[in-house]
C-alpha cells in the first residue's frame, strides 16, 4: 500500500465532514421534500410545509458544492474515476436536485390547485430519487466497483445496482425519510405536525431495520477482515436508529438528535471503512485506489488548507446565523397572504408588538 502524507489524510477528513453536513442537513430536506402531500392537506398546509425549509434548502445544498470542488481540487484521480464511472447515476442525481429546486421556486407562482399539484409530484421525485441514489453511490465506492489497473472504471450502470448498494440506498431513503418527518413534527404545529408524527413513528422502525442491516453487511464484508473502527462507529448507528424509533412519537427533539446521531455514524463508519482508500476495485485489490494515488500536490493542498482555515467558520457563522433567524414554528393558520420567509417574520413582529425593520412591506404586500 502507497504511503499517504498528513495533509492528505487532512483532506480526507475534511472531505469526509462535508459530506457529513450536507447528508445531515439536506438529509430532512429531502425528508421533507417527499412528504409534503403526506402532510400537507391543503394550500395553506402544504406553504407552511414548504416555509419549514424554504430559507435554508439552498444554503445545505453548498455542502455538496464545496464537497465536489474540494474532491476535485485535492483528489483529481478519484474525481476523475469516480465522476466518469458514476456518470450515470449522478447525472440523474443531478436531475433528481434540479427538479426539485425548480419545484421550490415554481410552486406558487400560479394560483391554481393543479399547477400546484404538478411541482409538488416533481418535488417529491426530485427529493426521493437522490435520497436513494446518494446511497447507492456511497455503498458503491465503499464496496467496491470494477476498475482496471489504469484506474479507469469499466462497468456499466447495472454493476452498480446490486443488491448490497441498492440496500443502501433503501436505507438512506428511509433514514432520511424519518428524518425529515420528525424536523416537520418539531418545526410545525396543528395538523402537520401531528401528521408528521405519526409518520415517523411508522417510518423510523422501518429506517432502523433496514439501516442496521446494510451496516452489519459492510461491516462483514470489509476486505482483510472486520475493520475495529468501522466496526464501533456501525454499532454506534444502529443504537441510534433504535433509539430514534424508539423516541419518535414521544421525543421529536430527542427522536431528531437520534436520527441525526444515526446519519453522522452511519455515513463515518463508511468514510472508515473506506480509509485509506479513495476507490475500491473490485476486479482485483491491486488496482484498488489509495490516498497517495489520487492527492495533489502538497503545495496545492497546503496552499487549500489555508484558504479553508480562512473561510470555512465564515461560512459556518452564517448558516448558523440563518438558522436562528428563521427559527420559529410555522402553521397553516400562518398563511392567508403571505407569500415569503420574510413577510411570516414580519408578521411574527407585528403579533408581538415589534416594528418592522425600514425598507419591509410586511405581509400585506
Amino acid at each position: 500500500m502507497d504511503a499517504y502524507t498528513t495533509l492528505q489524510v487532512v483532506w480526507f477528513v475534511l472531505i469526509s465532514v462535508l459530506w457529513l453536513g450536507y447528508f445531515l442537513l439536506e438529509g430532512f430536506d429531502f425528508g421533507v421534500g417527499m412528504l409534503i402531500r403526506a402532510v400537507g392537506k391543503s394550500k395553506e398546509e402544504r406553504r407552511a410545509v414548504l416555509h419549514t425549509i424554504g430559507p435554508i434548502w439552498d444554503g445545505n445544498e453548498v455542502w455538496l458544492i464545496v464537497a465536489g470542488g474540494a474532491t476535485f481540487a485535492a483528489f483529481p484521480q478519484w474525481y476523475a474515476t469516480l465522476f466518469s464511472g458514476f456518470y450515470l447515476a449522478l447525472f440523474l442525481i443531478l436531475v433528481g436536485l434540479i427538479i426539485r429546486n425548480v419545484s421550490f421556486e415554481f410552486w406558487g407562482k400560479v394560483d391554481s390547485e393543479s399547477w400546484r399539484r404538478r411541482w409538488e409530484w416533481t418535488l417529491m421525485l426530485g427529493s426521493a430519487l437522490p435520497a436513494l441514489l446518494w446511497g447507492v453511490g456511497w455503498a458503491n465506492i465503499v464496496h467496491g466497483v470494477p476498475i482496471d489497473a489504469q484506474h479507469e472504471y469499466t462497468g456499466t450502470l447495472f454493476d452498480l445496482l446490486k443488491p448490497y448498494a441498492l440496500l443502501g440506498g433503501v436505507a438512506t431513503l428511509t433514514l432520511f425519510l424519518a428524518h425529515g418527518a420528525i424536523f416537520l413534527e418539531l418545526r410545525t404545529t396543528g395538523e402537520i405536525g401531528r401528521r408528521a408524527r405519526a409518520i415517523a413513528t411508522r417510518v423510523a422502525p422501518v429506517a432502523a431495520v433496514v439501516g442496521i442491516a446494510f451496516l452489519a453487511w459492510t461491516v462483514s464484508s470489509h476486505r482483510g477482515g472486520v475493520d475495529v473502527a468501522s466496526a464501533i462507529l456501525a454499532a454506534a448507528s444502529g443504537l441510534a436508529l433504535i433509539a430514534a424509533a424508539l423516541l419518535a412519537g414521544r421525543s421529536a427533539g430527542r427522536a431528531f438528535a437520534a436520527t441525526g446521531a444515526a446519519i453522522l455514524t452511519f455515513f463515518l463508519a463508511l468514510f472508515v471503512d473506506l480509509f485509506p482508500h479513495t476507490m475500491i476495485s473490485s476486479s482485483s485489490s491491486a488496482f484498488d485506489m489509495t490516498l497517495n494515488q489520487s492527492a495533489s500536490s502538497h503545495y496545492t493542498l497546503t496552499v487549500m488548507t489555508v484558504v479553508a482555515v480562512l473561510l470555512v467558520p465564515v461560512v459556518l457563522i452564517y448558516q448558523a446565523w440563518t438558522y436562528w433567524v428563521f427559527r420559529q414554528r410555522v402553521s397553516a393558520a400562518d398563511f392567508g397572504e403571505v407569500r415569503t420567509p420574510l413577510e411570516l417574520i414580519d408578521k411574527a413582529r407585528g403579533e408581538r408588538g415589534v416594528e418592522p425593520p425600514p425598507g419591509s412591506a410586511g405581509p400585506g404586500r
